[in-house]
């Protein structure tokens, strides 16, 4: 069943992801999982590293490792501001992995309330939604 379409752009600190009409976006934020179609009422929130699903129809979905970041939905349009979104095939293993577990490390040695502590943290959660995204 087609749904009605509206805009929708993902920006990074680098630049335009995507941009275009869309039938739903599927994220992840500070509260749960998300899903926008088309007439959604108003929404301001933050997003947590996830895997961002595009659809533009049912059949064609782009997918993305996201980072962490905000949506807005207003006046029948979406936008996305993340600090990444990396399609899957783009994703090295090997250096998210090695990021992964020198963020653990980070982790073990920093102060429990420090900044160094929250960023491994953040970090962690991001690099796990990553490596998730590229084993799916």
């Amino acid at each position: 069943m087609a749904h009605s379409k509206f805009p929708l752009e993902v920006l990074t600190p680098e630049g335009e992801v995507f941009s275009g009409e869309v039938e739903m976006v599927s994220t992840f934020t500070g509260v749960g999982s998300i899903s926008l179609l088309a007439g959604h009422e108003a929404l301001l929130a933050t997003l947590v590293p996830t895997e961002l699903r595009i659809y533009r129809t049912e059949d064609d979905v782009l997918r993305f490792a996201q980072a962490e970041g905000y949506i807005q939905f207003a006046d029948n349009r979406a936008l996305l501001l993340v600090e990444e979104a990396i399609p899957p095939d783009q994703l090295d293993r090997s250096v998210y992995e090695t990021k992964l577990t020198e963020s653990r490390h980070t982790l073990q040695q920093a102060p429990e309330d420090s900044e160094e502590h929250a960023r491994a943290l953040r970090d962690i959660r991001r690099y796990e939604a990553f490596l998730s995204v590229a084993a799916a």
